[in-house]
């Protein structure tokens, strides 16, 4: 959770527990619910009104996007198709193979 570990989460809240004491804790956490909760409200309201701007001047969002996503989707297919691993040996093993078939009659005779 945000590169914080348990070890430093604990450490962040007896340092909290110090500072403001155990009776002012519980209204602290309170004050920073309601804060995250307006701020999640005053983001959705944004989200609605622009998407209620869009659409009030004929503009689809996912059509818009819909677009782009479908160009990137036919963008890797064919980087796919156009870079396949069944097109490509691997060097060491044809060497491999060479020198096997070279030096093949020669164990033999050994």
């Amino acid at each position: 959770m945000f590169g914080i570990g348990g070890g430093e989460i604990f450490f962040i809240l007896i340092v909290i527990l110090m500072l403001f004491g155990s009776d002012k804790i519980p209204e602290i956490a309170r004050a920073l619910g309601k804060g995250m909760a307006q701020l999640k409200n005053a983001t959705n309201e944004i989200k609605h009104e622009i998407q209620k701007g869009t659409e009030e001047n004929g503009l689809d969002l996912k059509s818009l996007t819909g677009g782009i996503s479908d160009e990137i989707t036919s963008a890797k297919e064919s980087m796919t198709k156009a870079i396949s691993p069944a097109e490509f040996t691997n060097p060491i093993t044809e060497i491999k193979e060479d020198i096997e078939n070279a030096t093949g009659p020669i164990k033999r005779q050994m």
